[in-house]
């Protein structure tokens, strides 16, 4: 029950609303029963603390409460009764014991019978396989069997899955290993290594430190790698990075580390957290093949999605990353990132470029890329989009400020100052009889205190106070939402058919389901067979389930006859991935439509975003006519 209830409050954590006992049921995949057994356990396990509150609304958490809960370290409980505080417990205990430990002593230790410890170890034997460490029995012996490298990567798999989305503690580190100032140390490293030019990787390097304090737990017991023949990251172009951690690990932490434990570390660092900036003249190189590579990947991105990503700057920075990346893969040496969900569902397009990039790098160097890894080349993606301004187009305005000297010339600048990356300023009217009806721009900016004669006019005064700004600022952003609005009005309801429409999914799991939709574009001639396993394979990717409610299947390459949505609506919710869906909507996209692939996939995940909106979908959707009914008033809402 632990499992699930950690669940709950999780959802809860990412929710900004009362969430009813009804949902909470659908997205665990539970009986509304025992989402209040899992509100009751909680609460018991937080007792004093009120970390959920109850309502006839439904539930919320007291975030205060349960983030003093977690400091205080109860979500893993002082006394070892879940069965992922066991198996932590059972995987500290056999990396720390080389001759191994007695089966029956450890179930009546832990107060369990032989079946359930049984279970716990088939689950550590997982975890340990995962890490490239095997669990040996000899009678009733059980041991770890492995490199030391194994062992530190099992640790570091343990604390990994037992964080909150992905986000490592340092308070938690320092506490489970011992290990005191670990936040020092990771400020005069970063201080260091910024020093030498290089860029941080602030999502990575939690991830690092904990191998540092790993590697200083067990330098005290005289447990260290063995030494390695000559590496990259030992070789002259990675001694920055040498010399910081030889020089700090021992001024924090009282311990020298050997060679080989350092030349590990700096590889960790080089491969997860840094890239070569200005002044690195250290830095690693980047492969001459992995600037091959992305050179084709990119040409093949442009060919598909029509998003030009042919920049010199960005192919050497996502070079440097593929190489990484291919590193670690091969190292089985994950690297978390704590916004693969955000990422995947509030960029779904660019998470979608990265998935496209991710299968050819799988399957051209023979890795297994996963949604972590995903997520951190659609970083790279978003971060250029971002720097060339492939954004919204700003918003235009017109000032109307009647002539007294130059006020209207001030307030112009003031505006351009405050808003301008937002705000392109058409015209500046002085006159005081204009009518704001006969004005084009998107808003009207006056300073005249009369009514608004039309949307989009914000009155201000002559010197603009930050109440100003702020009511600028909503009303660009209202502007935009109104753009937003009519494209998803006149592009979105464009490709629904009656003949495509599932008011009940047609299959229970998501292979079934997206064969059957699929068979509905085959026999309207839309699809082949190929799209639809070209579907089924991209699926197998990475999970198309964009939000809590939506999974949007498709194949990656745009080879539809026309550009079509074959939708089921899921009364039932359907696991799809980690998420739970109401909606499945198996997109097919023509070459001709390839301009529109980006703001129409947007635009539908951001229409679906909303649980309770697509529960009232479900609920009235029951044939085509009634969907579309719904869906148009579902976007006049937003």
């Amino acid at each position: 029950m632990a499992d699930k209830y950690e669940r709950m409050l999780e959802l809860l954590l990412h929710a900004d609303d009362w969430v009813t006992a009804t949902e909470l049921a659908e997205r665990l995949g539970v009986t509304t029963r025992s989402v209040r057994s899992y509100v009751a356990a909680a609460k018991t396990a937080a007792h004093p603390l009120v970390i959920v509150t109850a309502s006839t609304s439904g539930y919320r958490l007291n975030r205060e409460a349960y983030a003093e809960f977690l400091a205080a370290g109860r979500g893993r409980g002082t006394t070892i009764e879940t069965p992922q505080a066991r198996v932590h417990h059972l995987v500290r205990r056999l990396t720390d014991a080389d001759a191994g430990l007695d089966a029956y002593a450890l179930a009546e230790s832990l107060y369990v019978s032989d079946s359930t410890l049984e279970a716990d170890l088939r689950k550590v034997k997982a975890l340990a396989e995962e890490s490239g460490a095997s669990l040996t029995r000899r009678g009733s012996t059980i041991a770890l069997a492995g490199s030391e490298a194994a062992s530190r990567r099992l640790l570091s798999r343990l604390l990994q899955s037992e964080s909150a989305q992905g986000v490592l503690e340092l308070d938690a580190i320092e506490s489970e290993f011992g290990v005191d100032g670990l936040g020092a140390f990771k400020t005069e490293l970063i201080q260091a290594l910024d020093a030498d030019g290089f860029f941080i990787n602030e999502y990575g390097i939690d991830a690092v430190i904990l191998h540092v304090a790993i590697a200083v737990e067990r330098a005290r017991r005289e447990l260290h790698l063995p030494p390695t023949a000559t590496s990259a990251t030992s070789a002259t172009d990675a001694a920055p990075i040498n010399a910081a951690l030889h020089r700090l690990i021992p001024d924090h932490f009282d311990i020298v580390v050997t060679e080989a434990d350092v030349e590990y570390l700096a590889r960790l660092l080089t491969t997860r957290v840094i890239a070569p900036g200005a002044g690195s003249e250290g830095a690693p190189h980047v492969d001459e093949a992995d600037l091959e590579t992305v050179r084709r990947i990119v040409d093949l991105v442009a060919e598909e999605y029509l998003v030009d990503f042919r920049d010199d700057a960005f192919i050497a920075r996502l070079a440097l990353h593929l190489g990484n990346l291919v590193t670690r893969a091969r190292e089985d040496a994950r690297s978390r990132n704590p916004l693969a969900r955000s990422i995947k569902s509030s960029y779904p397009l660019i998470f979608d470029i990265a998935v496209f990039i991710a299968s050819i790098v799988q399957r051209e160097r023979g890795i297994t890329v996963d949604d972590d890894e995903i997520s951190y080349i659609a970083l790279h993606l978003g971060s250029h989009l971002e720097r060339v301004a492939r954004r919204e187009e700003r918003v235009t305005g017109t000032i109307i400020c009647p002539s007294y000297y130059d006020l209207h010339a001030i307030l112009r600048r003031r505006i351009e100052r405050e808003l301008g990356a937002d705000l392109s300023i058409e015209f500046v009217v002085t006159r005081t009889d204009v009518d704001p009806r006969e004005l084009t721009s998107d808003l009207v900016i006056s300073t005249i205190p009369s009514p608004a004669l039309r949307e989009g006019v914000v009155v201000v005064q002559p010197f603009l106070t930050d109440d100003d700004i702020d009511a600028i600022r909503q009303a660009i952003s209202r502007v935009r939402r109104q753009r937003r609005r009519q494209r998803i009005t006149d592009e979105l309801l464009e490709y629904f058919d009656a003949e495509l429409f599932f008011a009940e999914p047609p299959g229970d799991d998501p292979e079934s389901i997206i064969r059957g939709l699929g068979a509905s574009l085959v026999a309207a001639g839309i699809v082949d067979d190929r799209y639809v396993e070209g579907a089924l394979e991209r699926e197998r990717m990475s999970s198309t389930a964009f939000s809590e409610t939506l999974a949007m299947p498709h194949a990656m390459g745009l080879s539809a006859a026309r550009t079509a949505i074959a939708l089921a609506l899921c009364p039932t919710p359907v696991a799809w991935g980690d998420a739970r869906v109401s909606v499945v909507a198996l997109i097919a996209f023509s070459p001709e439509g390839r301009a529109r692939f980006q703001p129409l996939f947007d635009q539908f995940v951001d229409v679906f975003a909303s649980r309770r909106e697509v529960g009232e979908l479900v609920r009235v959707g029951d044939d085509f006519a009634s969907f579309i009914g719904e869906l148009a008033q579902v976007i006049e809402r937003r």
